[in-house]
């Protein structure tokens, strides 16, 4: 033995210098155990509870295919969105037709109890509200006021200036059809009329003082800022009593405008009952170049309007010459209950859509933990 291999105070060890390791290459490869010399690593999965025997998606003591590793990393990345994005579309196909109920519904309780459009169709309101002129009124304002002098109204004339007119169908269904029709603007009332407020129940409607005037309760109007330039407040004289209950109404196109001067020998003296106001117009919202509110014009906020009435006088006779313009008012097509009715019922599917999604995401945990 070779003292250099001799350690201090240990002598020589028992053992000869190691031989030299063969060469690998005339080796062959023993089945299940991989090329000898060669590292194993261990395959994903394989661990404790997993032995040499046991399958574990590879052959046996070698390592998973690359592109099979990479393709179920694919699958399990890009395999939950698409099947999320699937169902998130059936879902919506689902959600849309109840919220295009939802938002015919509430289009339709718009247009009943709050908000509805009309067509101008005659000149008899020039030239506050032109032909063609689109209007809002606003139906919710008199259960909070009462009905104002100067007020532009819409109302209905069945009774009062349309005896002609059959009664409306009172069939729940024919009238729910008949409101879901005027929401699209397919339908018109043929007995709606809009026309400026004058006088007030008690109030003593003449025409005309010396001057050319309208008076209420010995109050001259000045009527430059709307009535048809050029126009006097009327060419046929009156003197008028409002009955209780009721309204005397013109239209600022005198002229031309078949209102109660012209209605003054049919039951309740040319006057229209409250009852059957249905709404204030109060915005014009068609065409662009007309957009403007209808205020009240300054005359009628005179103080002395509200004494008392004078006494009754005597009604004239009715006009003489049928006006030429006693055409009914048109529902408008304006897609503004619509829309409403969409806004409103946009964040209402909306929550009930998450409300939905986290109850269901709370079963699901509860199942989890069981």
């Amino acid at each position: 033995m070779s003292s250099s291999g001799s350690r201090d105070g240990f002598g020589s060890p028992p053992w000869d210098a190691a031989e030299p390791v063969p060469d690998l290459d005339g080796t062959h490869t023993i089945p299940g155990l991989g090329t000898p010399g060669a590292r194993r690593t261990p395959s994903p999965g394989f661990g404790p509870a997993q032995g040499p025997g046991q399958d574990n998606g590879s052959t046996p003591g070698t390592p998973p295919d690359e592109d099979d590793a990479e393709q179920g990393a694919d699958e399990q990345q890009d395999g939950q969105p698409v099947r999320r994005h699937r169902r998130r579309r059936r879902s919506l196909m689902r959600e849309l037709p109840v919220l295009i109920v939802v938002a015919l519904v509430l289009a339709l309780v718009i247009k009943t109890y709050a908000i509805q459009a009309f067509f101008i169709p005659s000149s008899s309101m020039e030239q506050t509200l032109d032909v063609g002129d689109r209007v809002l009124i606003n139906k919710l304002v008199y259960d909070f006021r009462g009905i104002h002098r100067g007020d532009i109204v819409v109302f209905d004339g069945t009774g009062s200036w349309d005896f002609s007119q059959p009664q409306g169908n009172s069939n729940i269904i024919s009238r729910f059809f008949s409101d879901l029709e005027g929401i699209v603007g397919i339908s018109h009332d043929s007995d709606i009329y809009i026309k400026r407020v004058i006088g007030l129940p008690g109030d003593h409607v003449t025409c005309c003082d010396p001057q050319g005037r309208l008076r209420v309760n010995g109050v001259a109007l000045s009527e430059q800022s709307y009535v048809f330039p050029g126009e006097t407040p009327s060419t046929d004289r009156f003197n008028i009593t409002v009955p209780p209950g009721r309204l005397w109404v013109m239209g600022d196109h005198r002229a031309v405008s078949y209102d109660s001067r012209g209605h003054m020998g049919d039951p309740g003296g040319g006057t229209i009952p409250e009852s059957a106001v249905l709404g204030r117009a109060f915005v014009i919202i068609w065409p662009p170049s007309r957009w403007g509110f209808l205020n009240i014009p300054a005359t009628f906020e005179q103080p002395q309007l509200n004494a008392s009435a004078a006494a009754a006088g005597g009604s004239s006779a009715a006009l003489a010459a049928a006006m030429n313009n006693g055409t009914p008012l048109q529902s408008s097509s304006s897609p503004l209950p619509l829309a409403l009715g969409f806004a409103f019922a946009v964040p209402l599917t909306w929550l009930q859509r998450t409300a939905r999604r986290r109850l269901s995401t709370r079963r699901s945990r509860r199942s989890a933990r069981r």
